[in-house]
């Protein structure tokens, strides 16, 4: 498994369409699974689950965001799953943390308040 967790800064859902265009962008197998989103007493939350298939694998891997707003704080966790062809233990990695990389970027470039 593969993560990202931080703070970020900027408008909730330039951030949010920012993941989401980085993830079509950076890989032409990756589709949306589901999204959710809540809320509730000065909060907002939006979960999104993305698959792709893993050429170098031969698998499909699976990459979860959370972007989660109180008050003026937004935080976001991405986690890559899947990639494993090994039934006890993981032996290839590879593409998690090829498709976590598809949004690093773009999430690191929320990171500071004097965000690009």
């Amino acid at each position: 498994m593969a993560k990202i967790q931080c703070e970020v800064f900027g408008d909730f859902d330039m951030i949010l369409n920012a993941i989401n265009s980085s993830v079509s962008e950076g890989s032409m197998s990756a589709s949306l699974e589901d999204s959710s989103d809540f809320y509730g007493n000065g909060s907002r939350c939006a979960v999104r689950v993305y698959e792709r298939y893993s050429y170098l694998g031969k698998n499909r891997v699976s990459l979860s965001v959370t972007l989660f707003q109180t008050g003026e704080h937004i935080y976001v966790t991405a986690i890559a799953s899947g990639g494993s062809q090994a039934l006890f233990f993981k032996i290839n990695t590879f593409g998690e943390k090829s498709f976590l990389n598809t949004v690093r970027e773009t999430i690191e470039s929320f990171q500071y308040k004097g965000y690009r």
